[in-house]
Protein backbone atom coordinates (compact mmCIF):
# COMPACT_ATOMS: atom_id res chain seq x y z
CA UNK A 1 0.00 0.00 0.00
CA UNK A 2 3.08 2.25 0.05
CA UNK A 3 2.39 3.39 -3.54
CA UNK A 4 -1.30 4.12 -2.96
CA UNK A 5 -0.68 7.82 -2.32
CA UNK A 6 1.33 8.02 -5.56
CA UNK A 7 -1.47 6.41 -7.55
CA UNK A 8 -4.08 8.72 -6.01
CA UNK A 9 -1.90 11.71 -6.89
CA UNK A 10 -1.51 10.48 -10.48
CA UNK A 11 -5.24 9.97 -10.93
CA UNK A 12 -6.13 13.34 -9.36
CA UNK A 13 -3.71 15.32 -11.54
CA UNK A 14 -4.71 13.35 -14.65
CA UNK A 15 -8.42 14.02 -14.11
CA UNK A 16 -7.85 17.74 -13.49
CA UNK A 17 -5.64 18.22 -16.56
CA UNK A 18 -7.65 16.03 -18.96
CA UNK A 19 -10.97 17.66 -17.98
CA UNK A 20 -9.40 21.09 -18.59
CA UNK A 21 -8.06 20.00 -21.98
CA UNK A 22 -11.46 18.57 -22.90
CA UNK A 23 -13.10 21.90 -22.11
CA UNK A 24 -10.54 23.70 -24.27
CA UNK A 25 -11.00 21.15 -27.11
CA UNK A 26 -7.31 20.18 -26.94
CA UNK A 27 -6.40 16.51 -27.64
CA UNK A 28 -6.20 14.57 -24.39
CA UNK A 29 -2.91 12.96 -25.40
CA UNK A 30 -1.26 16.37 -24.91
CA UNK A 31 -2.96 16.55 -21.51
CA UNK A 32 -1.40 13.25 -20.43
CA UNK A 33 1.99 14.51 -21.61
CA UNK A 34 1.54 17.57 -19.40
CA UNK A 35 0.65 15.32 -16.46
CA UNK A 36 3.95 13.50 -17.00
CA UNK A 37 5.85 16.79 -17.07
CA UNK A 38 4.15 17.93 -13.84
CA UNK A 39 4.90 14.67 -12.03
CA UNK A 40 8.29 14.13 -13.65
CA UNK A 41 11.69 14.40 -11.96
CA UNK A 42 12.62 17.58 -13.85
CA UNK A 43 9.97 19.91 -12.41
CA UNK A 44 9.21 21.29 -8.98
CA UNK A 45 6.61 19.55 -6.86
CA UNK A 46 5.81 15.88 -6.24
CA UNK A 47 7.50 13.23 -8.36
CA UNK A 48 5.78 10.01 -9.41
CA UNK A 49 7.83 6.99 -8.36
CA UNK A 50 5.70 3.89 -8.86
CA UNK A 51 7.80 0.73 -9.48
CA UNK A 52 7.42 -0.78 -12.96
CA UNK A 53 5.21 2.15 -14.03
CA UNK A 54 6.86 2.41 -17.44
CA UNK A 55 6.61 -1.36 -17.99
CA UNK A 56 2.87 -1.31 -17.29
CA UNK A 57 2.33 1.84 -19.37
CA UNK A 58 4.05 0.14 -22.33
CA UNK A 59 0.96 -2.03 -22.69
CA UNK A 60 -0.92 1.09 -23.77
CA UNK A 61 0.91 0.87 -27.11
CA UNK A 62 0.16 -2.87 -27.21
CA UNK A 63 -3.58 -2.26 -26.95
CA UNK A 64 -3.38 0.70 -29.35
CA UNK A 65 -1.81 -1.56 -31.99
CA UNK A 66 -4.34 -4.24 -31.07
CA UNK A 67 -7.26 -1.97 -31.99
CA UNK A 68 -5.47 -0.68 -35.09
CA UNK A 69 -4.98 -4.28 -36.21
CA UNK A 70 -8.72 -4.92 -35.79
CA UNK A 71 -9.41 -2.28 -38.45
CA UNK A 72 -6.76 -3.53 -40.87
CA UNK A 73 -7.26 -7.21 -41.56
CA UNK A 74 -5.34 -8.80 -44.42
CA UNK A 75 -8.29 -8.69 -46.89
CA UNK A 76 -8.88 -4.99 -46.13
CA UNK A 77 -5.23 -4.11 -46.61
CA UNK A 78 -5.16 -6.05 -49.87
CA UNK A 79 -8.35 -4.39 -51.15
CA UNK A 80 -7.08 -0.87 -50.46
CA UNK A 81 -3.46 -1.35 -51.45
CA UNK A 82 -3.82 0.76 -54.63
CA UNK A 83 -5.66 3.66 -52.99
CA UNK A 84 -5.22 5.33 -49.63
CA UNK A 85 -2.81 2.68 -48.33
CA UNK A 86 -0.43 3.57 -51.15
CA UNK A 87 -0.64 7.26 -50.27
CA UNK A 88 -0.18 6.67 -46.53
CA UNK A 89 2.71 4.27 -47.10
CA UNK A 90 4.33 6.58 -49.65
CA UNK A 91 4.17 9.52 -47.28
CA UNK A 92 5.85 7.61 -44.45
CA UNK A 93 8.51 6.03 -46.68
CA UNK A 94 9.45 9.23 -48.54
CA UNK A 95 9.41 11.39 -45.40
CA UNK A 96 11.60 8.90 -43.55
CA UNK A 97 14.06 8.71 -46.45
CA UNK A 98 14.16 12.49 -46.97
CA UNK A 99 14.73 13.34 -43.30
CA UNK A 100 17.27 10.51 -42.92
CA UNK A 101 19.21 11.73 -45.96
CA UNK A 102 19.22 15.37 -44.82
CA UNK A 103 20.42 14.50 -41.33
CA UNK A 104 23.01 12.02 -42.61
CA UNK A 105 24.44 14.65 -44.96
CA UNK A 106 24.66 16.98 -41.94
CA UNK A 107 26.88 14.42 -40.17
CA UNK A 108 24.32 12.62 -38.02
CA UNK A 109 25.01 8.84 -37.69
CA UNK A 110 22.84 6.72 -39.99
CA UNK A 111 20.95 4.86 -37.27
CA UNK A 112 20.09 8.09 -35.42
CA UNK A 113 19.08 9.82 -38.66
CA UNK A 114 16.78 6.91 -39.47
CA UNK A 115 15.10 7.12 -36.06
CA UNK A 116 14.46 10.83 -36.51
CA UNK A 117 13.08 10.16 -40.00
CA UNK A 118 10.69 7.54 -38.65
CA UNK A 119 9.62 9.80 -35.75
CA UNK A 120 9.03 12.86 -37.96
CA UNK A 121 7.05 10.81 -40.52
CA UNK A 122 4.17 10.17 -38.09
CA UNK A 123 1.02 12.32 -37.98
CA UNK A 124 -1.57 12.63 -35.24
CA UNK A 125 -4.89 11.04 -36.21
CA UNK A 126 -6.36 12.37 -32.95
CA UNK A 127 -5.55 16.01 -33.69
CA UNK A 128 -6.57 15.75 -37.35
CA UNK A 129 -9.89 14.07 -36.58
CA UNK A 130 -10.85 16.37 -33.70
CA UNK A 131 -10.03 19.60 -35.56
CA UNK A 132 -11.75 18.46 -38.77
CA UNK A 133 -14.87 17.64 -36.77
CA UNK A 134 -14.79 21.03 -35.03
CA UNK A 135 -14.43 22.79 -38.38
CA UNK A 136 -17.08 20.58 -40.09
CA UNK A 137 -14.51 19.47 -42.67
CA UNK A 138 -14.56 15.72 -41.98
CA UNK A 139 -16.67 15.04 -45.10
CA UNK A 140 -14.73 17.30 -47.47
CA UNK A 141 -12.40 15.78 -50.03
CA UNK A 142 -9.22 16.98 -48.28
CA UNK A 143 -10.68 15.95 -44.91
CA UNK A 144 -11.43 12.40 -46.03
CA UNK A 145 -8.05 12.08 -47.74
CA UNK A 146 -6.11 13.45 -44.79
CA UNK A 147 -7.91 11.38 -42.17
CA UNK A 148 -7.70 8.17 -44.21
CA UNK A 149 -3.98 8.65 -44.87
CA UNK A 150 -3.25 9.34 -41.19
CA UNK A 151 -5.07 6.16 -40.15
CA UNK A 152 -3.19 4.07 -42.73
CA UNK A 153 0.08 5.56 -41.46
CA UNK A 154 -0.40 3.58 -38.27
CA UNK A 155 -0.06 0.35 -40.23
CA UNK A 156 3.14 1.48 -41.92
CA UNK A 157 4.62 2.33 -38.51
CA UNK A 158 4.59 -1.36 -37.53
CA UNK A 159 7.88 -2.22 -39.34
CA UNK A 160 9.62 0.47 -37.26
CA UNK A 161 8.69 -1.54 -34.16
CA UNK A 162 10.84 -4.34 -35.59
CA UNK A 163 13.72 -2.28 -36.99
CA UNK A 164 14.43 0.37 -34.33
CA UNK A 165 15.26 -2.01 -31.42
CA UNK A 166 17.79 -3.77 -33.66
CA UNK A 167 19.64 -0.53 -34.44
CA UNK A 168 20.75 -0.08 -30.84
CA UNK A 169 22.37 -3.49 -30.58
CA UNK A 170 24.78 -3.40 -33.55
CA UNK A 171 27.73 -1.38 -34.79
CA UNK A 172 29.17 -2.62 -38.09
CA UNK A 173 27.17 -2.56 -41.30
CA UNK A 174 27.53 -6.30 -41.85
CA UNK A 175 26.25 -7.12 -38.38
CA UNK A 176 23.50 -4.52 -38.75
CA UNK A 177 22.30 -5.95 -42.06
CA UNK A 178 22.38 -9.47 -40.67
CA UNK A 179 20.48 -8.45 -37.54
CA UNK A 180 17.85 -6.63 -39.58
CA UNK A 181 17.34 -9.61 -41.86
CA UNK A 182 17.10 -11.91 -38.85
CA UNK A 183 14.58 -9.56 -37.19
CA UNK A 184 12.49 -9.42 -40.37
CA UNK A 185 12.63 -13.22 -40.64
CA UNK A 186 11.36 -13.51 -37.06
CA UNK A 187 8.62 -10.98 -37.87
CA UNK A 188 7.51 -13.11 -40.83
CA UNK A 189 7.57 -16.21 -38.61
CA UNK A 190 5.49 -14.39 -35.96
CA UNK A 191 3.02 -13.30 -38.64
CA UNK A 192 2.67 -16.88 -39.89
CA UNK A 193 2.34 -18.21 -36.34
CA UNK A 194 -0.37 -15.72 -35.37
CA UNK A 195 -2.09 -16.18 -38.73
CA UNK A 196 -2.34 -19.94 -38.23
CA UNK A 197 -3.47 -19.47 -34.64
CA UNK A 198 -6.09 -17.01 -35.81
CA UNK A 199 -7.38 -19.39 -38.45
CA UNK A 200 -7.48 -22.50 -36.27
CA UNK A 201 -7.80 -21.29 -32.69
CA UNK A 202 -9.09 -17.72 -32.30
CA UNK A 203 -12.43 -18.06 -34.06
CA UNK A 204 -13.37 -21.32 -32.26
CA UNK A 205 -12.19 -19.81 -28.95
CA UNK A 206 -14.39 -16.72 -29.29
CA UNK A 207 -17.33 -18.81 -30.49
CA UNK A 208 -16.99 -20.91 -27.36
CA UNK A 209 -16.64 -17.87 -25.10
CA UNK A 210 -19.52 -15.92 -26.69
CA UNK A 211 -21.88 -18.88 -26.23
CA UNK A 212 -21.55 -18.34 -22.47
CA UNK A 213 -23.20 -14.90 -22.94
CA UNK A 214 -20.85 -13.40 -20.36
CA UNK A 215 -19.21 -10.05 -21.08
CA UNK A 216 -16.76 -10.71 -18.26
CA UNK A 217 -15.47 -13.94 -19.82
CA UNK A 218 -15.37 -12.33 -23.27
CA UNK A 219 -13.26 -9.43 -21.94
CA UNK A 220 -10.87 -11.87 -20.24
CA UNK A 221 -10.48 -13.77 -23.52
CA UNK A 222 -9.74 -10.50 -25.35
CA UNK A 223 -7.03 -9.62 -22.82
CA UNK A 224 -5.59 -13.16 -22.94
CA UNK A 225 -5.22 -13.11 -26.72
CA UNK A 226 -3.62 -9.64 -26.75
CA UNK A 227 -1.12 -10.42 -24.01
CA UNK A 228 -0.34 -13.89 -25.34
CA UNK A 229 0.44 -12.47 -28.80
CA UNK A 230 2.58 -9.72 -27.24
CA UNK A 231 4.47 -12.30 -25.15
CA UNK A 232 5.06 -14.43 -28.25
CA UNK A 233 6.66 -11.64 -30.29
CA UNK A 234 8.62 -10.43 -27.25
CA UNK A 235 9.98 -13.97 -26.79
CA UNK A 236 11.21 -13.81 -30.38
CA UNK A 237 13.11 -10.61 -29.64
CA UNK A 238 10.50 -8.35 -31.24
CA UNK A 239 8.38 -5.64 -29.61
CA UNK A 240 5.29 -6.31 -27.50
CA UNK A 241 3.26 -3.90 -29.64
CA UNK A 242 3.98 -5.89 -32.81
CA UNK A 243 2.29 -8.93 -31.29
CA UNK A 244 -0.74 -6.85 -30.34
CA UNK A 245 -1.04 -5.64 -33.92
CA UNK A 246 -0.85 -9.17 -35.36
CA UNK A 247 -3.52 -10.47 -32.96
CA UNK A 248 -5.83 -7.59 -33.80
CA UNK A 249 -5.31 -8.12 -37.51
CA UNK A 250 -6.36 -11.77 -37.22
CA UNK A 251 -9.46 -10.94 -35.16
CA UNK A 252 -10.30 -8.18 -37.63
CA UNK A 253 -11.37 -10.87 -40.10
CA UNK A 254 -13.95 -12.33 -37.71
CA UNK A 255 -17.48 -11.35 -36.75
CA UNK A 256 -16.24 -10.52 -33.23
CA UNK A 257 -14.20 -7.49 -34.33
CA UNK A 258 -16.41 -4.70 -32.99
CA UNK A 259 -17.19 -6.45 -29.72
CA UNK A 260 -13.47 -7.06 -29.18
CA UNK A 261 -12.77 -3.38 -29.83
CA UNK A 262 -15.47 -2.27 -27.39
CA UNK A 263 -14.11 -4.64 -24.73
CA UNK A 264 -10.50 -3.51 -25.06
CA UNK A 265 -11.21 0.22 -25.46
CA UNK A 266 -11.27 1.11 -21.72
CA UNK A 267 -7.97 -0.70 -21.10
CA UNK A 268 -6.43 0.89 -24.18
CA UNK A 269 -7.46 4.44 -23.29
CA UNK A 270 -6.27 4.22 -19.67
CA UNK A 271 -2.98 2.47 -20.41
CA UNK A 272 -2.27 4.66 -23.43
CA UNK A 273 -2.85 7.69 -21.22
CA UNK A 274 -0.34 6.26 -18.74
CA UNK A 275 2.08 5.70 -21.62
CA UNK A 276 1.95 9.37 -22.55
CA UNK A 277 2.39 10.26 -18.87
CA UNK A 278 5.59 8.20 -19.02
CA UNK A 279 6.71 10.10 -22.13
CA UNK A 280 6.01 13.39 -20.37
CA UNK A 281 8.15 12.29 -17.42
CA UNK A 282 11.10 11.93 -19.80
CA UNK A 283 10.73 15.55 -20.92
CA UNK A 284 13.11 17.98 -19.21
CA UNK A 285 11.98 21.62 -19.59
CA UNK A 286 15.38 22.73 -18.32
CA UNK A 287 17.09 20.97 -21.22
CA UNK A 288 15.27 23.10 -23.82
CA UNK A 289 17.66 26.07 -23.49
CA UNK A 290 20.71 24.40 -25.12
CA UNK A 291 18.67 22.52 -27.72
CA UNK A 292 15.84 24.92 -28.59
CA UNK A 293 17.30 25.80 -32.01
CA UNK A 294 17.66 22.09 -32.91
CA UNK A 295 14.09 21.44 -31.75
CA UNK A 296 12.79 24.33 -33.88
CA UNK A 297 14.73 23.01 -36.88
CA UNK A 298 13.32 19.53 -36.24
CA UNK A 299 9.75 20.84 -36.02
CA UNK A 300 10.25 22.89 -39.18
CA UNK A 301 11.69 19.87 -41.00
CA UNK A 302 8.73 17.76 -39.86
CA UNK A 303 6.12 20.27 -41.07
CA UNK A 304 7.82 21.20 -44.34
CA UNK A 305 8.81 17.69 -45.47
CA UNK A 306 5.40 16.12 -44.85
CA UNK A 307 3.47 19.01 -46.35
CA UNK A 308 5.58 18.92 -49.52
CA UNK A 309 5.56 15.12 -49.91
CA UNK A 310 1.83 14.71 -49.21
CA UNK A 311 0.91 17.53 -51.59
CA UNK A 312 2.96 15.97 -54.39
CA UNK A 313 1.61 12.45 -53.76
CA UNK A 314 -2.02 13.57 -53.68
CA UNK A 315 -1.49 15.80 -56.70
CA UNK A 316 -0.03 12.83 -58.58
CA UNK A 317 -3.31 10.87 -58.36
CA UNK A 318 -5.16 13.69 -60.11
CA UNK A 319 -6.52 15.69 -57.19
CA UNK A 320 -6.83 19.47 -57.60
CA UNK A 321 -3.71 21.41 -56.43
CA UNK A 322 -5.72 23.41 -53.86
CA UNK A 323 -7.18 20.24 -52.31
CA UNK A 324 -3.76 18.55 -52.43
CA UNK A 325 -2.20 21.50 -50.59
CA UNK A 326 -4.91 21.44 -47.89
CA UNK A 327 -4.33 17.69 -47.47
CA UNK A 328 -0.60 18.33 -47.08
CA UNK A 329 -1.31 20.89 -44.35
CA UNK A 330 -3.43 18.35 -42.47
CA UNK A 331 -0.75 15.65 -42.54
CA UNK A 332 2.10 18.02 -41.60
CA UNK A 333 1.24 17.79 -37.90
CA UNK A 334 3.46 15.68 -35.65
CA UNK A 335 2.08 12.46 -34.18
CA UNK A 336 1.79 10.60 -30.88
CA UNK A 337 3.25 7.54 -32.55
CA UNK A 338 6.43 9.53 -33.11
CA UNK A 339 6.68 9.91 -29.34
CA UNK A 340 6.15 6.17 -28.94
CA UNK A 341 8.97 5.44 -31.41
CA UNK A 342 11.18 7.91 -29.54
CA UNK A 343 10.57 6.02 -26.31
CA UNK A 344 11.44 2.72 -28.01
CA UNK A 345 14.63 4.24 -29.44
CA UNK A 346 15.63 5.57 -26.00
CA UNK A 347 14.99 2.22 -24.33
CA UNK A 348 16.95 0.42 -27.07
CA UNK A 349 19.92 2.77 -26.74
CA UNK A 350 19.73 3.97 -30.36
CA UNK A 351 19.64 7.61 -29.23
CA UNK A 352 20.87 9.20 -26.01
CA UNK A 353 18.85 11.35 -23.63
CA UNK A 354 19.83 14.65 -25.27
CA UNK A 355 18.78 13.44 -28.72
CA UNK A 356 15.62 12.08 -27.12
CA UNK A 357 14.87 15.55 -25.73
CA UNK A 358 15.36 17.05 -29.19
CA UNK A 359 13.03 14.46 -30.76
CA UNK A 360 10.32 14.85 -28.11
CA UNK A 361 10.46 18.66 -28.20
CA UNK A 362 10.41 18.70 -32.01
CA UNK A 363 7.35 16.48 -32.12
CA UNK A 364 5.53 18.53 -29.47
CA UNK A 365 6.28 21.80 -31.30
CA UNK A 366 5.15 20.28 -34.60
CA UNK A 367 1.92 19.10 -32.98
CA UNK A 368 1.19 22.62 -31.71
CA UNK A 369 2.18 24.35 -34.95
CA UNK A 370 0.47 21.66 -37.03
CA UNK A 371 -2.79 22.23 -35.16
CA UNK A 372 -2.60 25.90 -36.19
CA UNK A 373 -1.97 24.92 -39.82
CA UNK A 374 -4.99 22.61 -39.75
CA UNK A 375 -7.15 25.34 -38.20
CA UNK A 376 -6.32 27.78 -41.01
CA UNK A 377 -5.67 25.26 -43.79
CA UNK A 378 -8.07 26.90 -46.25
CA UNK A 379 -6.56 30.39 -45.90
CA UNK A 380 -2.99 29.12 -46.09
CA UNK A 381 -3.72 26.92 -49.12
CA UNK A 382 -5.45 29.85 -50.86
CA UNK A 383 -2.30 31.94 -50.37
CA UNK A 384 -0.12 29.19 -51.83
CA UNK A 385 -2.41 27.84 -54.59
CA UNK A 386 -5.36 29.43 -56.36
CA UNK A 387 -8.61 27.80 -55.25
CA UNK A 388 -10.82 26.33 -58.02
CA UNK A 389 -14.31 27.68 -58.59
CA UNK A 390 -15.84 24.22 -58.22
CA UNK A 391 -14.25 21.16 -56.63
CA UNK A 392 -13.42 18.65 -59.37
CA UNK A 393 -14.95 15.18 -59.25
CA UNK A 394 -12.43 12.33 -59.32
CA UNK A 395 -12.57 8.59 -59.25
CA UNK A 396 -10.63 8.60 -56.01
CA UNK A 397 -13.27 10.80 -54.38
CA UNK A 398 -15.88 8.16 -55.17
CA UNK A 399 -13.70 5.44 -53.70
CA UNK A 400 -13.33 7.37 -50.46
CA UNK A 401 -17.09 7.89 -50.32
CA UNK A 402 -17.49 4.14 -50.53
CA UNK A 403 -15.21 3.74 -47.50
CA UNK A 404 -17.32 6.16 -45.42
CA UNK A 405 -20.66 5.10 -46.85
CA UNK A 406 -23.56 5.41 -44.40
CA UNK A 407 -25.22 2.20 -43.33
CA UNK A 408 -28.36 1.11 -41.55
CA UNK A 409 -27.49 -0.41 -38.18
CA UNK A 410 -29.78 -3.23 -37.02
CA UNK A 411 -29.79 -4.17 -33.35
CA UNK A 412 -30.85 -7.80 -33.07
CA UNK A 413 -30.90 -10.52 -35.73
CA UNK A 414 -33.89 -12.55 -34.64
CA UNK A 415 -37.07 -13.04 -36.61
CA UNK A 416 -37.73 -9.31 -37.06
CA UNK A 417 -34.10 -8.35 -37.65
CA UNK A 418 -33.70 -11.07 -40.27
CA UNK A 419 -36.80 -9.86 -42.12
CA UNK A 420 -35.54 -6.27 -42.15
CA UNK A 421 -32.13 -7.45 -43.36
CA UNK A 422 -33.74 -9.31 -46.25
CA UNK A 423 -35.74 -6.24 -47.23
CA UNK A 424 -32.70 -3.97 -47.06
CA UNK A 425 -30.56 -6.38 -49.05
CA UNK A 426 -33.28 -6.72 -51.69
CA UNK A 427 -33.42 -2.92 -51.91
CA UNK A 428 -29.60 -2.77 -52.09
CA UNK A 429 -29.39 -0.65 -48.95
CA UNK A 430 -26.10 -1.23 -47.05
CA UNK A 431 -26.52 -2.42 -43.49
CA UNK A 432 -24.76 -4.07 -40.57
CA UNK A 433 -26.55 -6.13 -37.92
CA UNK A 434 -25.49 -7.03 -34.38
CA UNK A 435 -26.65 -9.81 -32.10
CA UNK A 436 -25.39 -11.28 -28.83
CA UNK A 437 -26.23 -14.86 -29.83
CA UNK A 438 -23.29 -16.42 -31.75
CA UNK A 439 -25.65 -18.96 -33.37
CA UNK A 440 -27.75 -16.16 -34.87
CA UNK A 441 -24.58 -14.41 -35.99
CA UNK A 442 -23.37 -17.58 -37.71
CA UNK A 443 -26.77 -18.09 -39.35
CA UNK A 444 -26.84 -14.48 -40.55
CA UNK A 445 -23.40 -14.77 -42.12
CA UNK A 446 -24.47 -18.04 -43.72
CA UNK A 447 -27.43 -16.11 -45.17
CA UNK A 448 -24.95 -13.72 -46.78
CA UNK A 449 -25.74 -10.83 -44.43
CA UNK A 450 -23.25 -8.58 -42.64
CA UNK A 451 -23.99 -9.79 -39.09
CA UNK A 452 -21.49 -9.32 -36.26
CA UNK A 453 -21.38 -10.23 -32.59
CA UNK A 454 -22.19 -7.35 -30.27
CA UNK A 455 -24.64 -5.80 -27.83
CA UNK A 456 -26.45 -2.90 -29.51
CA UNK A 457 -26.88 -1.21 -26.10
CA UNK A 458 -23.13 -1.23 -25.35
CA UNK A 459 -21.88 2.39 -25.58
CA UNK A 460 -18.35 1.19 -26.34
CA UNK A 461 -19.62 -0.87 -29.27
CA UNK A 462 -21.69 2.02 -30.64
CA UNK A 463 -18.66 4.28 -30.36
CA UNK A 464 -16.42 1.68 -32.02
CA UNK A 465 -18.69 1.37 -35.07
CA UNK A 466 -19.08 5.16 -35.30
CA UNK A 467 -22.86 5.02 -35.04
CA UNK A 468 -22.93 8.80 -35.56
CA UNK A 469 -22.28 8.11 -39.25
CA UNK A 470 -25.17 5.66 -39.61
CA UNK A 471 -28.15 6.58 -41.74
CA UNK A 472 -30.64 4.81 -39.45
CA UNK A 473 -30.74 2.64 -36.33
CA UNK A 474 -33.33 -0.14 -36.26
CA UNK A 475 -33.70 -1.79 -32.85
CA UNK A 476 -35.42 -5.17 -33.07
CA UNK A 477 -34.26 -6.80 -29.82
CA UNK A 478 -36.94 -8.41 -27.69
CA UNK A 479 -35.57 -6.93 -24.44
CA UNK A 480 -37.18 -3.54 -23.77
CA UNK A 481 -34.40 -2.35 -21.44
CA UNK A 482 -31.74 -3.08 -24.07
CA UNK A 483 -33.71 -1.17 -26.69
CA UNK A 484 -34.21 1.77 -24.34
CA UNK A 485 -30.48 2.00 -23.53
CA UNK A 486 -29.52 1.94 -27.21
CA UNK A 487 -32.02 4.63 -28.20
CA UNK A 488 -31.20 6.80 -25.17
CA UNK A 489 -27.49 6.64 -26.04
CA UNK A 490 -28.23 7.62 -29.63
CA UNK A 491 -30.40 10.54 -28.55
CA UNK A 492 -27.76 11.89 -26.14
CA UNK A 493 -24.67 11.50 -28.36
CA UNK A 494 -25.85 11.78 -31.97
CA UNK A 495 -29.49 12.94 -32.18
CA UNK A 496 -29.10 13.50 -35.92
CA UNK A 497 -29.32 9.72 -36.49
CA UNK A 498 -32.98 8.60 -36.59
CA UNK A 499 -34.06 5.40 -34.85
CA UNK A 500 -37.06 3.10 -35.08
CA UNK A 501 -37.84 0.23 -32.77
CA UNK A 502 -39.92 -2.85 -32.26
CA UNK A 503 -42.10 -2.95 -29.13
CA UNK A 504 -44.00 -5.81 -27.57
CA UNK A 505 -46.93 -3.70 -26.42
CA UNK A 506 -48.23 -0.17 -26.26
CA UNK A 507 -46.55 0.61 -22.93
CA UNK A 508 -43.12 -0.32 -24.28
CA UNK A 509 -43.84 1.65 -27.45
CA UNK A 510 -44.58 4.76 -25.39
CA UNK A 511 -41.36 4.38 -23.38
CA UNK A 512 -39.29 3.99 -26.55
CA UNK A 513 -40.85 7.08 -28.11
CA UNK A 514 -40.09 9.08 -24.98
CA UNK A 515 -36.50 7.81 -25.05
CA UNK A 516 -36.05 9.28 -28.53
CA UNK A 517 -37.27 6.74 -31.11
CA UNK A 518 -38.86 8.29 -34.18
CA UNK A 519 -41.25 5.33 -34.41
CA UNK A 520 -41.93 2.37 -32.12
CA UNK A 521 -44.44 -0.17 -33.37
CA UNK A 522 -46.21 -2.38 -30.78
CA UNK A 523 -46.34 -5.90 -32.21
CA UNK A 524 -49.65 -6.94 -30.66
CA UNK A 525 -51.62 -3.94 -31.90
CA UNK A 526 -49.89 -3.88 -35.31
CA UNK A 527 -50.74 -7.55 -35.81
CA UNK A 528 -54.36 -6.78 -34.98
CA UNK A 529 -54.41 -3.85 -37.39
CA UNK A 530 -52.98 -5.92 -40.23
CA UNK A 531 -55.50 -8.67 -39.54
CA UNK A 532 -58.31 -6.10 -39.60
CA UNK A 533 -56.93 -4.61 -42.81
CA UNK A 534 -56.97 -8.02 -44.49
CA UNK A 535 -60.57 -8.53 -43.38
CA UNK A 536 -61.58 -5.18 -44.86
CA UNK A 537 -59.76 -5.98 -48.12
CA UNK A 538 -61.71 -9.24 -48.39
CA UNK A 539 -64.88 -7.22 -47.85
CA UNK A 540 -63.82 -5.09 -50.83
CA UNK A 541 -63.21 -1.88 -48.88
CA UNK A 542 -60.98 0.40 -51.03
CA UNK A 543 -57.26 0.01 -50.21
CA UNK A 544 -56.69 3.75 -49.87
CA UNK A 545 -59.44 4.01 -47.25
CA UNK A 546 -57.91 1.10 -45.30
CA UNK A 547 -54.43 2.67 -45.27
CA UNK A 548 -55.85 6.04 -44.20
CA UNK A 549 -57.72 4.31 -41.39
CA UNK A 550 -54.59 2.47 -40.18
CA UNK A 551 -52.44 5.57 -40.37
CA UNK A 552 -55.07 7.51 -38.46
CA UNK A 553 -54.88 4.98 -35.64
CA UNK A 554 -51.08 5.26 -35.59
CA UNK A 555 -51.15 9.06 -35.70
CA UNK A 556 -53.42 9.04 -32.66
CA UNK A 557 -50.88 6.88 -30.82
CA UNK A 558 -53.24 3.89 -31.08
CA UNK A 559 -55.77 5.62 -28.79
CA UNK A 560 -58.78 4.25 -30.73
CA UNK A 561 -57.70 0.74 -29.75
CA UNK A 562 -56.40 1.48 -26.26
CA UNK A 563 -58.87 -0.56 -24.29
CA UNK A 564 -57.52 -2.60 -21.43
CA UNK A 565 -59.76 -5.50 -22.27
CA UNK A 566 -58.40 -5.59 -25.82
CA UNK A 567 -54.80 -5.41 -24.66
CA UNK A 568 -55.32 -8.09 -22.05
CA UNK A 569 -56.93 -10.28 -24.66
CA UNK A 570 -53.89 -9.81 -26.91
CA UNK A 571 -51.55 -10.80 -24.12
CA UNK A 572 -53.53 -13.93 -23.38
CA UNK A 573 -53.26 -14.94 -27.00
Amino acid sequence: MENLAQIILLLAVAIAVVVTFKRLHIPTSLGYLLVGVILGPYTLGPTLSVPDFHSIAEFGVVFLLYTIGLNFSLPQINALRHQVLGLGTGQVVFTTLLVTLILWLCGVPGAVAFVFGAVFAQSSTTIIASLLKEQSEENTQHGRLGLAMSVFQDVTAVPFLVIIPVLGATVSFDVLAGSLLWALAKAVFALALVFLAGRWLLRPLFHLVSERSSLEIFTLAVLLVALLAAWTTNSLGLSLAFGGFLAGMMLGETEFRHQVESSVRPFRDVLLGMFFVGIGMRFDPGAIAPIWHWALLGAGLTLASKMLIVTLLVRRIGVDPHVACRTGLLLSVGGEFGLALTAIALDSGVIDSQLGQIAITSVLLSMIAGAVLIRFNERIASLLVKAPQQPPATGNDTDLNDIAEKQVVIGGYGRVGHTIAVLLQTSRVPFVAFDTDPKRVAQGRADGHNVLLGDIADPELLAAIHVEHASLLVVTVDNADTALRAIAYLRSTCPQVPSIARARDLETSTRLLRAGAAHAYPETIEASLRLGATALEMLQVPGADIENMLQGVRDWDYKPVQQSGGQNGDKQQ
